[in-house]
């Protein structure tokens, strides 16, 4: 990319201030990464507007389309459709052929464009960012006041999109190699434990626990009661209602003892007191019981996370997590991108004398504590 404009266009009182303080090429590279993002910005709109409108399903077989066709076989306009295709071509979401003006995906565009069980939910990530962006002045006003925002404050696409996100990664890994990764406890899970669920939202991962594990009882829970009442939903949906289900409670009071397995993904930087959940945590459990924490991937140094995994999740931490800890007693602040280390201590402060990373993934670090 070149530059349009130069720094001599600057106000002349501070021209020379900055001629001598800016490198041109450097300045290049940054306005070219601006670009990029903005383009990026931009396109993720018309990503959510081709899922809300069935325009990728239409498009997942692979065959070449021509705008006009796409828009009959989705009951829309040919002139929007044709503007969509040739965005989608620009960002890399479809290809174009030139000699027959016509549009495909190809198979792993399909794939992660309307698949909702794949690794990686690109529709829900891009529906969850968005809502951040809806956000903007809820999250302003954090910023000047010091206090936070609750997780029912944000907007409904949020949960939806948080939940479609997740979904993906836990329906890959979970069962497949989280749960075996821990001590002696997918045996167990097998004949009958109990199992609680802490934050678990719209309870995606209860439900995958209550249908991999017939035998064993699941209860959910989370302080946000619009995700219970959708995780009680879909719980009935699945079949599974008869072993599990779901109460409005925090990780500091939620009921029961006894539990041979509780677990917590991507929620305890959220809390505003991990120290007290840990120490609630090590009340419930059963003598041999085990914490699963599943977390964001962070190494334990600011540096070391300045990549594309740390954009990622520093600035959902920004606009999302802290804030939701700021709301909370205690407020921690925990962040995403806490890392192992700071993790260990908030365990140990709470009373576990045994934690273990099990399991990582390029998005997740899986963490086994016990008493």
């Amino acid at each position: 990319m070149t530059l349009t404009g130069s720094v001599d266009q600057v106000e002349p009182t501070s021209a020379k201030a900055v001629q001598k303080s800016v490198d041109a090429l450097k300045l290049e590279e940054f306005v070219g990464r601006f670009a990029s993002d903005l383009g990026a910005v931009l396109h993720a709109a018309t990503v959510l507007i081709g899922d809300q409108l069935g325009l990728y399903r239409a498009m997942a077989d692979g065959r070449w389309v021509r705008p006009e066709e796409l828009a009959e076989a989705t009951g829309t306009h040919q002139r929007y459709v044709s503007e969509w295709l040739a965005a989608q071509a620009a960002s890399g979401y479809a290809v174009y052929d030139a000699e027959t003006s016509r549009f495909r995906l190809t198979p792993e565009q399909a794939f992660a464009l309307t698949s909702e069980g794949n690794f990686l939910s690109v529709l829900g990530g891009l529906q969850l960012a968005a809502a951040t962006i809806a956000d903007i002045d809820l999250i302003v006003n954090a910023f000047r006041t010091g206090f936070g925002v609750g997780w029912g404050e944000h907007d409904p696409d949020l949960v939806e999109g948080t939940l479609r996100f997740f979904r993906s990664t836990y329906a890959t890994n979970l069962v497949q190699g989280w749960i075996p990764a821990l001590d002696g406890m997918e045996a167990k899970l097998r004949g009958g434990a109990r199992v609680a669920d802490l934050g678990c939202g719209c309870g995606a991962t209860t439900i995958l626990m209550a249908r991999a594990y017939p035998e064993s009882s699941f209860i959910g829970f989370d302080y946000h009661a619009g995700s219970i009442a959708r995780a009680r939903q879909d719980a009935a949906t699945a079949g599974v209602e008869d072993r599990c289900c779901f109460e409005v409670a925090t990780g500091k009071d939620f009921p029961g003892r006894d539990y041979d397995l509780v677990t917590m993904f991507d929620a305890l930087h959220d809390v505003g007191d991990p120290t007290g959940v840990a120490a609630h945590v090590l009340d419930a459990l059963a003598p041999r019981g085990i914490w699963m924490i599943v977390e964001p991937f962070a190494h334990d140094r600011l540096e070391d996370n300045l990549n594309v995994i740390g954009r990622i999740f520093y600035s959902g931490s920004t606009t999302i997590c802290l804030p939701l800890s700021r709301s909370q007693e205690v407020d921690a602040g925990l962040g995403a991108q806490a890392g192992e280390a700071r993790l260990r201590q908030v365990v140990t402060a709470g009373g576990f004398r045994n934690f273990r990373g099990v399991a990582e993934t390029a998005f997740n670090l899986v963490f086994e504590a016990r008493p």
